[in-house]
C-alpha cells in the first residue's frame, strides 16, 4: 500500500526516512490543538505506519512554536454552548483515541519530540509515546482541572504507568505546568537538550532506535506494557514465547555469530 500523500495544508503530515517515519502535526497557527480534522489524520496515518513492515520508529513532533495545545477549545466551546458536546467530543475521541490505541499496540517504537508548550491532551501525547525527547525550555501544563474537566487523549496511560498514581495526581490537579528538566526527573522525559539542538538530537535517537531489529523492538514494547498487569506465570510464558520467536530469524543469527566472533 502506498504512503498516504501528504499536501502543506493538511493537519498532519507524514515524511518516511527508511526505518524512521515522522508524522509532524501541523495546525500552527492554532499552536497544533486537536480538532476533529487532525484526529481523523491522525488515525490515519499511524494505520498505515502500522501495517508497514519497513518502518520500525515512530516520530512525533509539531510544526511552529509549540507541540500541541491539546484539544481545540474553540471547537470544544462552541459544542458546549450549543449543548452537542456529546456527539461532537465523542466523535472527535473517537479517532483520537483510535490514534492512540495504534501506536500504543503496534510494533514500533513511537518517540515524541517536544518543543515549546504541551498543554492538555498534547501533555498526555507527549507521554502516551513509548519514548519522549524534550526542548531543555519545553512546558509541559496539564490544564484539565482549570477547566473543570478530567484527563483525556491518553494522558492517564502515559502518566501512571511511568509515575505512579499519587504523582499523576501531583500532576494533574496540583501543578500549574512544570518543566522539562522536572519531566525528566519523574522519568516522563528520556532526555532534554538545547532547543536549537532538537531536531538532530530526535533524528540521531530516532537512528539508534531503529538499529534495534524487528522482532527485539515489538516483543521488548509488549512485554513492558504487560508486565504490570500480567500474572508472573503468564508473563514468563510470554517472554519464553517472544525470545525463541526472535532467536528464528536471520537478524538474531547475523547478531549472535558476529558477537561470538569476535575477537577471535
Amino acid at each position: 500500500m502506498p504512503a498516504p500523500a501528504s499536501q502543506p495544508d493538511d493537519p498532519a503530515l507524514l515524511r518516511i526516512d527508511g526505518p524512521i517515519a515522522t508524522i509532524t502535526l501541523n495546525r500552527p497557527a492554532a499552536f497544533n490543538s486537536i480538532n476533529l480534522a487532525i484526529a481523523q489524520k491522525l488515525e490515519q496515518l499511524a494505520a498505515y505506519i502500522e501495517g508497514d513492515d519497513a518502518i520500525r520508529i515512530l516520530v512525533i513532533e509539531g510544526e511552529g512554536r509549540a507541540f500541541s495545545a491539546g484539544g481545540d477549545l474553540q471547537t470544544i466551546g462552541a459544542a458546549a454552548e450549543a449543548n452537542t458536546v456529546t456527539p461532537v467530543v465523542g466523535e472527535l475521541l473517537k479517532h483520537y483515541h483510535a490514534f492512540i490505541e495504534i501506536i500504543r499496540r503496534m510494533p514500533k517504537i513511537s518517540l515524541s519530540s517536544v518543543h515549546g508548550s504541551a498543554a492538555g491532551a498534547g501533555m498526555g501525547l507527549a507521554f502516551v509515546t513509548d519514548l519522549c525527547i524534550a526542548a531543555d525550555d519545553a512546558k509541559f501544563t496539564p490544564a484539565y482541572a482549570k477547566i473543570g474537566v478530567s484527563p483525556d487523549g491518553g494522558s492517564t496511560v502515559g502518566i501512571v504507568g511511568t509515575v505512579g498514581s499519587r504523582r499523576a495526581l501531583q500532576i494533574f490537579l496540583s501543578e500549574d505546568s512544570f518543566t522539562a528538566q522536572q519531566a525528566c526527573e519523574w522519568g516522563l522525559v528520556a532526555k532534554t537538550v538545547p532547543a536549537t539542538e532538537l531536531k538532530a538530537a530526535t533524528r540521531q535517537l530516532a537512528e539508534r532506535l531503529a538499529q534495534n531489529p524487528r522482532a527485539a523492538i515489538a516483543g521488548t514494547k509488549s512485554l513492558v506494557y504487560a508486565a504490570a498487569t500480567t500474572p508472573v506465570k503468564q508473563q514468563l510464558d510470554a517472554e519464553e514465547h517472544k525470545i525463541i520467536m526472535a532467536m528464528n530469524t536471520e537478524e538474531f543469527r547475523v547478531a549472535v555469530k558476529k558477537f561470538t566472533t569476535k575477537g577471535k
